[in-house]
């Protein structure tokens, strides 16, 4: 009898979708897995052997989204590293549900990739790729999956694993990394500062997720969700964790994203965001305008920062002052002289490749610099 995949597909049924079909995107429920060519230079019988993908790419959605957002990036992954990664569409957090709060989400999430990574033994790195407030999901997540490798004399060998794999990528686009409550943080409101304060009390209509948007959920004398997240206060270890992956990059929309402002996306202070007289121009990416490197701009914050901060301006400040003390890759992106420029915010992931096509540029680079 034939032994079930861990994808839920059984053996006998997939030989006869290969020999029908050839290789194959396979999908049952959230998984979506790659079906990988023989490795090159087998011959005869060794030749079906196919080589194991070990890297798992999770994707994670946005506010109201769902797996499919991710798509067209999922198809582009296997495309280009068909026998190297597993992509994983996460599908526990769609629709109504992203409006249950980040922690809930996030505790969906990490219970998602602990699940599979459970049915499958060989996976042996993972990466996160997150759009929005999939990227605020994506960080928590990981900080209920860390767990740090440490000898017996309690020194770190490593930076310590997420669900038992190697941290390599972790990715946002256009997350909203300092919440949405600060000065210009939501752009359709024109910073009109009337505007945002009509907003911030009108949040309860995102839910619980809203409220951790707009910093209102002090309970207990603790900071708001997000300000803890940028420490391992509180039980969990939310900066080793992001600390822990060897990669960070943070794309983010230079204009036209209405709903998610450049500052809070690229974690930068607004004298730091780029001028447009810097940006450059590529053939190959005509929408990537600006690149920074990684690098390590602060050094001075300490955990009492969260607890002390109680302005909207020393909230943020807090969290850009962690957040900075982990190299970031900042990718700016524009659409200004498309026809797509009014959806950023989604041409960003190509959420819809019909409507959002001008974003397969951002997607090719993602791609390109990702790290096997």
């Amino acid at each position: 009898m034939a032994q079930p995949q861990p994808n839920g597909v059984d053996n006998e049924d997939l030989e006869k979708t290969k020999k029908k079909k050839g290789p194959s995107l396979l999908r049952s429920s959230c998984f979506m897995v790659a079906d990988p060519p023989p490795i090159a230079g087998e011959g005869g019988d060794e030749a079906a052997t196919r080589r194991i993908p070990t890297h798992l790419v999770v994707t994670v959605n946005g506010l109201v989204g769902s797996a499919n957002n991710w798509a067209y990036a999922a198809k582009q992954f296997m495309k280009r590293y068909p026998s190297d990664v597993v992509v994983l569409r996460s599908e526990c957090n769609g629709a109504i549900k992203t409006l249950h709060g980040v922690d809930i989400m996030g505790k969906r999430l990490a219970d998602e990739v602990t699940k599979f990574v459970e049915c499958r033994p060989e996976l042996q790195k993972i990466s996160i790729v997150a759009h929005s407030l999939g990227g605020l999901v994506a960080r928590y997540a990981i900080a209920l999956l860390y767990s740090s490798n440490s000898s017996n004399k309690g020194e770190a060998v490593n930076e310590g694993k997420i669900a038992g794999l190697e941290p390599v990528n972790f990715i946002t686009f256009a997350t909203p990394h300092l919440g949405s409550r600060s000065h210009r943080q939501i752009p359709i409101l024109r910073g009109v500062r009337a505007l945002e304060k009509v907003a911030y009390h009108l949040s309860w209509i995102a839910g619980r997720s809203g409220k951790h948007l707009y910093l209102k959920d002090r309970e207990k004398g603790k900071p708001p969700l997000l300000l803890q997240m940028v420490t391992d206060s509180g039980g969990l270890h939310f900066m080793s964790a992001l600390r822990s992956f060897k990669r960070h990059v943070a794309y983010s929309n230079y204009c036209f994203d209405f709903i998610v402002g450049r500052k809070t996306s690229s974690i930068r202070r607004i004298h730091e965001v780029p001028k447009s007289r810097n940006f450059v121009q590529s053939s190959k990416y005509p929408h990537i305008v600006y690149v920074e490197k990684s690098n390590i701009t602060e050094d001075d914050f300490s955990d009492d920062m969260i607890y002390k901060a109680k302005t909207t301006d020393e909230m943020e400040e807090a969290m850009i002052k962690s957040l900075k003390r982990i190299p970031w890759e900042r990718i700016d992106v524009s659409f200004r002289k498309t026809m797509q420029k009014l959806f950023a915010h989604s041409t960003i992931q190509v959420k819809t490749y019909m409507i959002n096509s001008a974003g397969a540029d951002v997607i090719s680079h993602m791609i390109d610099e990702f790290v096997l």
